[in-house]
């Protein structure tokens, strides 16, 4: 059998990718995907419900028939399994929000010149990065990616069972993982850790969920901030990976000294295999540490292990989350 010669076509597409990433932003922020689950269905009567041109709407809505995300037939437009289940906002699978924050333009800054940030080590985006204090794409982040936090953070509590004391939420976000833990655990008292600006959307979280008793809040920066405890458990979902291995572990130190007796450490992440080119989720995530932190990695399950052993802790379960592609890793003195 001749071998099939090489096409251009999969470099062709990956240049023009950011066109296919800001289509679909572009629907999100119209509520394209809504107004075809409510009934419009064709060019003109998505143009009204979406305050827009039909000449713009048809332009968009075609384009993501060919993207993938729309079907139609005889005119018509219609929604595909995935873009009904997760892009319809009154699916309660939702997750339109996170655009704001995938498409942020902190984000989408950090790969202007992704050759001289590779040239330099780091970010461009400033000394500190994404990582600076009160950077505004932390707000986006909590209100745009709880959509998809919150059935990691029911699988987290399921995975942890009962809990009593006192639990720290370490760059709470939106607060979903610690608030899940308050509401199946009436015993437990959840301090929320984070940037002022940021912890008023994880208040919001947390009194709409009906927990504002149990939770409290510490705002500062997670590396220099009294932490106060002791705490029979810290959570860390998805903070180590911002920072090189040096600081993690002076972290790590200081969240083993507030530990109470017995308590553990749980930190949720997506290790990339030793090969550190799969899973291709986890092993992608590389990139976006080194364009948008000063030091960040998606560190290897033996990578995080040695942090904790340096760190003094001796004991370590590594488990996949289910219903994830993150990966679960609580650890004790």
């Amino acid at each position: 059998m001749t071998e099939a010669s090489p096409t251009p076509e999969a470099i062709f597409d990956a240049l023009v990718a950011y066109q296919r990433s800001a289509a679909l932003k572009g629907a999100i922020d119209l509520d394209l995907f809504t107004a075809l689950a409510e009934g419009a269905s064709t060019a003109p009567a998505l143009a009204e419900r979406c305050g827009a041109s039909q000449r713009g709407v048809r332009s968009l809505a075609d384009y993501l028939v060919v993207a993938g995300f729309l079907t139609k037939e005889d005119g018509a437009y219609g929604l595909t399994p995935e873009s009904a289940v997760f892009l319809d906002r009154n699916s309660e699978r939702c997750i339109a929000p996170v655009a704001s924050f995938l498409g942020s333009s902190a984000l989408r800054g950090a790969f202007d010149d992704v050759a001289a940030t590779v040239r330099r080590g780091g970010t461009l985006l400033g000394e500190a990065g994404t990582l600076a204090p009160d950077h505004e794409v932390w707000i986006e982040f909590a209100r745009g990616m709880a959509p998809m936090a919150r059935p990691q953070a029911v699988s987290l509590a399921e995975l942890l069972g009962p809990l009593r004391g006192r639990a720290l939420d370490v760059a709470a976000g939106h607060g979903l993982y610690g608030i899940e833990l308050a509401k199946r655990n009436e015993r437990l008292e959840v301090v929320a850790l984070d940037w002022a600006n940021v912890l008023e959307v994880a208040r919001e979280n947390a009194g709409a969920e009906g927990v504002a008793g149990s939770f409290s809040t510490l705002a500062g920066d997670a590396l220099t901030v009294d932490l106060g405890g002791p705490y029979e458990l810290v959570l860390l979902t998805n903070f180590l990976h911002h920072f090189d291995v040096p600081t993690c572990e002076g972290f790590l130190r200081r969240v083993r000294a507030v530990l109470a007796p017995g308590g553990q450490v749980v930190t949720l992440e997506s290790p990339p295999n030793e090969d550190r080119v799969s899973p291709p989720h986890a092993a992608s995530f590389s990139l976006i540490m080194l364009a948008t932190t000063p030091g960040g990695e998606a560190y290897t399950a033996a990578e995080l292990r040695a942090m904790f052993t340096a760190a003094s802790f001796s004991s370590f379960e590594l488990e996949p989350l289910p219903d994830s592609l993150q990966s679960v890793l609580v650890a004790s003195p």
